[in-house]
């Protein structure tokens, strides 16, 4: 086997392979006769056939193995002789190969860049600290109020208003005809929750308990369900009740309802809690400002396969977004050529950013443990209550799931490893500075989940 490098270009080698048609001929009579010792031909014994019957009954599907297996061995062996480190699985293209003839073909491969990491000891950071709201305090307190208030039923008579709650049927239909999930019996609807279509709630403000109605509505254009989206409707709406709402008490009666003694104890649990959720929130704005640094101070360049991958994932969910309406403001008047141009600019940054946290990490030997692994898995399935045990199954059963989980817990260790190196002091700001999107600027495509209101989430984790 003869491989001769035919281009280098910056992270981009070819080869060109050849093997001789004798060598290839060695090895598919080398196949041939490991495959005469077990099968059964009439007339011989295993390991007995010749080979001239071996050619005639399994010689083309043997060609095709050996081909595969020589094409595979051509490739390792440019990898290995030259000690390429490949960014992704080299490419092959068979150039020339006729029965009785020499086997040539190409391997172009794409290689990681050599990555010198600057001295992280000059990296000079601000960690964001801020003070408990209190304001954050009472509201995670009325939050958690308002979901153990209760219902009185209404004087007879008595017309709702936004703030009360009505027991309905209704049926919705579009034109003319009942749609799936357009109908309940006996649902309450506290008026003014927002919880139905836009406009539902506010034409049944007035109503009485015995009233039958008609709330005419169009569904958003981006509607989860395609079938309705943006479509005018009618419901058919009959009042059972009106019933008032009765507030629960920010008292100790309350705490005790989620399992604390009295209230001095739910309001601690609630600041512990508004306290982690401030950690989380400074570790974002720090991690965003570190990852800007270490942008800032390298510039090597990167596998063009990994950035078109990275690109390539990046635009199908714009374009998801763009066809659900979701496209964020910034992006909706510019053309797809300045689109793909800023964020193909953007997946290069992703792109060299993995490199460079992945280098830090293997040179100074961040490891994963699989106690690291549980932890994440575990919280994971904390998300889902009640069906953890499907959560586990999932990661049990998709190692490319279990791979992505591995590689966030691996970028998180490398980034508590540099800031454990870098200069990082401490800024103070005010909790709506820290409640900011660190990623709103200036890299409009980094990752931003949307964020549950924080007050909201206190209330939620504290009834648990």
């Amino acid at each position: 086997m003869q491989v001769t490098q035919i281009n280098a270009d910056g992270l981009k080698h070819e080869f060109k392979v050849v093997i001789t048609a004798g060598q290839f001929d060695e090895k598919v009579k080398d196949r041939l006769t490991e495959v005469g010792q077990s099968v059964k031909v009439p007339g011989f014994r295993p390991g007995k056939v010749p080979m001239a019957i071996l050619r005639q009954k399994y010689g083309k599907s043997v060609m095709g193995e050996v081909l595969e297996g020589a094409v595979n061995e051509g490739a390792q062996l440019a990898v290995e002789q030259n000690k390429l480190r490949p960014a992704l699985q080299p490419k092959v293209e068979i150039t020339k190969f006729d029965e009785g003839g020499d086997l040539e073909f190409s391997v172009a491969v794409e290689v990681l860049p050599e990555i010198e990491v600057m001295d992280l000891s000059t990296l000079t950071l601000e960690k964001m600290v801020a003070e408990i709201d209190e304001a954050e305090l009472e509201e995670a307190l009325k939050g958690l109020a308002s979901r153990r208030e209760k219902t009185d039923a209404a004087p007879a008579g008595q017309a709702a208003a936004s703030g009360d709650v009505v027991v309905i049927d209704f049926l919705g239909k579009v034109d003319g005809v009942a749609f799936e999930g357009g109908k309940g019996e006996g649902y309450s609807l506290k008026l003014g929750s927002n919880s139905f279509i836009p406009g539902f709630e506010d034409q049944l403000v007035g109503a009485k308990a015995g009233d039958e109605t008609v709330v005419k509505v169009s569904f958003p254009a981006d509607y989860h369900a395609e079938n309705l989206a943006g479509k005018a409707s009618e419901f058919e709406v009959k009042v059972h009740e009106v019933r008032t709402v009765v507030p629960a008490e920010i008292d100790d009666e309350l705490a005790k309802t989620v399992g604390l003694e009295n209230l001095a104890a739910l309001k601690d649990a609630l600041r512990e809690e508004i306290g982690r959720d401030y950690t989380t929130m400074a570790r974002a704005h720090l991690k965003r400002a570190l990852l800007d640094r270490l942008a800032e101070n390298h510039t090597f360049p990167v596998p063009q396969g990994m950035v078109d991958m990275e690109f390539d994932a990046i635009w199908k969910q714009l374009e998801a977004d763009k066809a659900a309406g979701r496209l964020d403001e910034a992006d909706k008047d510019k053309s797809d050529d300045e689109l793909k141009a800023e964020y193909r600019a953007i997946a290069e940054r992703r792109v060299r950013l993995g490199l460079l946290l992945s280098e830090v990490g293997q040179k100074n030997s961040v490891q994963i443990t699989q106690e690291d692994l549980n932890r994440a898995v575990l919280n994971e399935a904390r998300r889902f209550p009640g069906q953890e045990h499907l959560v586990f199954q999932y990661y049990q059963k998709n190692q490319d799931a279990l791979n992505s989980l591995r590689a966030a817990i691996f970028e998180e260790k490398v980034i508590d490893y540099i800031v454990e190196r870098a200069q990082v002091s401490e800024k103070t700001v005010s909790p709506e500075d820290l409640r900011k999107d660190p990623d709103a600027a200036p890299d409009a495509a980094e990752a931003k989940p949307k964020k549950k209101a924080a007050s909201k989430k206190k209330a939620d984790k504290a009834e648990d």
